[in-house]
């Protein structure tokens, strides 16, 4: 997925989908990713509003990860400033 301002609510229903389809309540998310479950809530509703810092912290909790692109000292074959969550590997 490639995450930009346009995708933001798209990325909030994968988050949604990826914790229920682990079968993990707001609050048990919570606990695994180390953040609040309001933090949760506001994530799967405006992603916009919240850190990436902690956005980093719950997509890690969920096995996924991001992926930046595009630095200036590296090729990249999909464009600058891309960020694809991707599964983390297991």
């Amino acid at each position: 997925m490639n995450i930009t301002a346009e995708s933001l609510p798209s990325l909030a229903e994968r988050l949604v989908a990826e914790r229920k389809s682990q079968k993990l309540s707001r609050s048990q998310a919570a606990a695994v990713c180390n953040v609040s479950t309001s933090f949760i809530r506001d994530a799967e509703s405006d992603p916009a509003r919240c850190s990436m810092g902690k956005l980093v912290l719950l997509m890690r909790g969920l096995g996924l990860s991001l992926q930046a692109q595009g630095w200036s000292d590296e090729p990249s074959p999909e464009g600058l400033g891309d960020f694809k969550p991707t599964k983390a590997a297991q």
